[in-house]
């Protein structure tokens, strides 16, 4: 099926060579896991468990009877020892766990999935505390519960991972693809829709033939997109796939469309068929400076420093360790963090890619970010008004509109950090806005 081009965007280099194949492996079970109460966008779990009880694999540690929600569950057996802040800069407890020996598999159903309902769908989705699975961590029970004046007519499934380094989703694809499609036709019967796209960049056509053989559902088809950042964007992907145009502050559904990720679908299709919570996903964990880049399934609240040791641990020292994508992800000031529900990858920059210090000049005026903005802002202008604190200004210039994908500041020939100045401002501007 033919495809649109987004403007914008920016070719950049891949670097998925170093694990894109690895099959999945199991990472090594930690001695310590560190288990956050919020690991999505909305509010956060209270603690259903206190110091010294014992836990099991599976059980529900965390919930709240807020709607915008996710519940977290113990991913190994083990004693709670600790409910703490672990996180550097972030207050949010965590349910700290010293891991059993000796563990017992976890529980699994064995429930028809051909005749499940749609309530019982969203009831497993949300008991298993799914979220979005490539980054964005919205809670799928909610995000598939749109309101009834919102009619989505099109599923679109995301697997175009379009950041540098990434290979969960490649993986997942290859080796889970019959999981994939019938955790697509979940998604179709709760939202009501007879057409859905699974979206996969060109450079992963292996992913796309293997899916492929296995499809027998016209309902379901598959597009190859153009191999271009920001492709995984939701309003790109469906300007791309379906030529509509989201609009400014609004969102997918706007105009009838639900985006889901391939490895939300997969945990979909796992919640609904053996009741499983979501206590594992699978990490890139790659880059020039580690030993053996691999892709790991990956139990939740795994430190990153199990992670790289599995891999033979970093060659050379200082390196810059990032969680997520090179573009959008953070930098960490600590191994000790755990790997969470969002947590795509983990990428270990040498030296020369790692810059120490965040030294910058001024705008020359050069509009190489302008050239590829993939929202069609003037993250010039904006960034010069965010530095100078004039919060209305940058309000102005739809600074909102931001998707925050990182191309201006990885265009831009003064080095200025253009995506982080919008990141602090954006807080600043939606005060600003509710305080009227």
């Amino acid at each position: 099926m033919e495809v649109k081009q987004f403007f914008g965007g920016l070719d950049v280099p891949h670097y998925k060579s170093f694990s894109e194949h690895k099959p999945i492996k199991a990472a090594p079970l930690p001695e310590e896991i560190v288990i956050p109460l919020s690991q999505h966008l909305g509010a956060p779990n209270e603690p259903l468990v206190k110091v010294g009880d014992k836990v099991k694999a599976g059980q529900k540690i965390g919930a709240t009877d807020k709607f915008v929600s996710a519940p977290v569950h113990a991913s190994l057996s083990g004693t709670v020892t600790a409910i703490e802040p672990r996180i550097p800069g972030q207050p949010v407890d965590c349910i700290v766990i010293a891991v059993d020996k000796e563990q017992e598999e976890i529980e699994l159903a064995d429930n028809d999935v051909e005749n499940a309902s749609k309530e019982e769908i969203i009831s497993a989705i949300k008991e298993a505390g799914i979220v979005g699975m490539g980054g964005a961590t919205f809670p799928t029970s909610v995000k598939l519960s749109p309101p009834p004046d919102k009619k989505v007519d099109a599923l679109l499934l995301n697997g175009c991972e379009c950041e540098p380094y990434l290979t969960c989703d490649h993986r997942l694809m290859l080796e889970k693809p019959a999981e994939l499609l019938q955790g697509t036709k979940l998604i179709m019967k709760v939202l009501d829709v007879e057409n859905a796209y699974i979206c996969i960049e060109g450079n992963k056509d292996d992913a796309i033939e293997a899916i492929r053989e296995l499809n027998d559902d016209p309902r379901i088809v598959l597009l190859r997109m153009p191999t271009k950042y920001p492709q995984g964007s939701e309003k790109h992907l469906v300007k791309a796939a379906l030529d509509r145009e989201v609009p400014s502050g609004g969102l997918p559904m706007d105009v009838g469309t639900m985006i889901q990720n391939v490895g939300t679908a997969v945990a979909i299709y796992e919640a609904v068929r053996y009741n499983k919570p979501l206590i594992e996903r699978v990490v890139a964990v790659t880059g020039q400076n580690v030993q053996d880049p691999q892709n790991l399934m990956v139990k939740i609240g795994t430190p990153l420093s199990v992670l790289i040791e599995e891999c033979g641990g970093i060659i050379e020292e200082p390196a810059k360790v990032i969680v997520g994508g090179p573009m959008t992800g953070k930098a960490q000031q600590t191994l000790d963090v755990p790997v969470m529900k969002g947590t795509t990858g983990v990428i270990v920059l040498p030296p020369d890619m790692a810059i120490a210090e965040m030294e910058y000049n001024d705008c020359v005026r050069c509009c190489k970010c302008v050239e590829h903005c993939p929202v069609l802002l003037y993250p010039n202008q904006i960034s010069i008004y965010c530095e100078a604190g004039m919060i209305k200004e940058a309000m102005e210039w739809n600074t909102l509109d931001c998707i925050e994908c990182g191309i201006c500041s990885y265009v831009c020939p003064s080095k200025r950090p253009i995506t982080l100045l919008v990141q602090r401002t954006k807080p600043l501007i939606r005060n600003m806005m509710s305080a009227k």
